[in-house]
């Protein structure tokens, strides 16, 4: 299995090019896995997540569905419960509500339901978030609503080396796993990815910056304005930044957060989804319960707004972004 230091051949991806490279390097190795969702075969996918799959593949195992997406999951359900590894897709989070019961009220309680019998290895993939100027109901953020179902596992990656290798770890997975990719930087940036079949492990964070003054937890699109306003941050105020990329929105890596708030005492969470019941509160929580003595200011949260995600002319501003990021983290610090 090849990490990121070893490998002996890489390739520079896009994030969506990634995604696409681990889809079809699962399906290469174990003819179990398929693709199957609205335009995911002859299109190549809404973002051409898919393309090329369908040629080399064939339409047994790309399969173009209705547009249904209750019918699409609830079909990967029973195709995952007798041995298949469905990977269906939704085009945009913001259509995946139609088959949220199928998501939790199945997939995810299948293997104590059936005190073990069947599993569901199923990986629901779908862009999220805002940033392209996309219609009402394309720019979606809610991640909160699959991390509170207990069965589910939740993966966000940020980077195209993560994208490919927290890909195949989800399709090998015994559990159904929600996988959300950050559509706002699908095409943003390159990083080497290994040719090579790799595994990131599901449920473990990164910290992308060591620093010593305060811990910035963040996820998905959100890690490349955090990191920036860092930088601008050591610059021009010395305030030496630690930002960890959460990655797994469940399980969260508490070890991860823990440790880093421990060392720095001071946080700030960045996340695009609204405030109220988002997942900043749940990492302030665990830093309370957990190293609460080290504590020397309030946990700042920098989120989006307590509001339906908003049409072009105010999507900037409601995004956090690299000022209002700083403002944050420039609170927390000189509390």
């Amino acid at each position: 299995m090849a990490t990121q230091d070893t490998a002996s051949e890489t390739e520079n991806l896009t994030l969506v090019q990634s995604v696409r490279d681990g889809l079809y390097t699962e399906m290469k190795n174990d003819e179990d896995v398929l693709v199957m969702g609205e335009d995911v075969g002859k299109n190549g996918g809404v973002f051409r997540a898919t393309e090329g799959l369908y040629e080399e593949f064939g339409e047994d195992r790309v399969i173009d569905t209705p547009l249904a997406e209750s019918g699409i999951v609830g079909t990967a359900i029973g195709m995952a419960a007798y041995g298949l590894k469905p990977v269906p897709e939704i085009q945009f989070m913001g259509f995946i509500y139609p088959a949220f019961d199928q998501i939790v009220s199945h997939a995810a309680r299948i293997r104590t339901r059936s005190r073990g019998r069947f599993t569901c290895p199923m990986v629901v993939r779908a862009p999220y978030g805002g940033g392209i100027r996309a219609p009402e109901h394309h720019s979606e953020s809610t991640e909160a609503m699959f991390a509170h179902q207990p069965g589910l596992k939740v993966q966000i990656p940020s980077t195209p080396y993560d994208a490919k290798g927290m890909l195949i770890s989800a399709i090998r997975d015994p559990d159904p796993v929600v996988f959300l990719e950050p559509k706002l930087i699908y095409r943003a940036f390159r990083d080497e990815v290994p040719t090579d079949d790799y595994e990131v492990p599901l449920g473990e964070a990164a910290v992308r910056r060591e620093g010593t003054d305060i811990s910035v937890f963040t996820w998905g699109a959100m890690s490349r304005p955090t990191m920036e306003a860092a930088e601008e941050l050591a610059e021009e105020d010395g305030i030496d930044v630690e930002v960890v990329d959460i990655r797994s929105i469940s399980p969260l890596d508490e070890e991860t957060i823990v440790e880093s708030f421990k060392k720095t005492g001071r946080a700030a969470v960045v996340h695009e989804a609204p405030k109220s019941g988002g997942l900043g509160g749940e990492i302030a929580s665990i830093i309370q319960e957990e190293a609460l003595l080290y504590q020397e200011a309030p946990v700042e949260r920098i989120t989006g707004f307590d509001t339906p995600f908003p049409l072009y002319a105010l999507e900037d501003y409601y995004l956090p972004e690299p000022a209002r990021i700083k403002k944050g983290i420039r609170d927390a610090v000189n509390f």
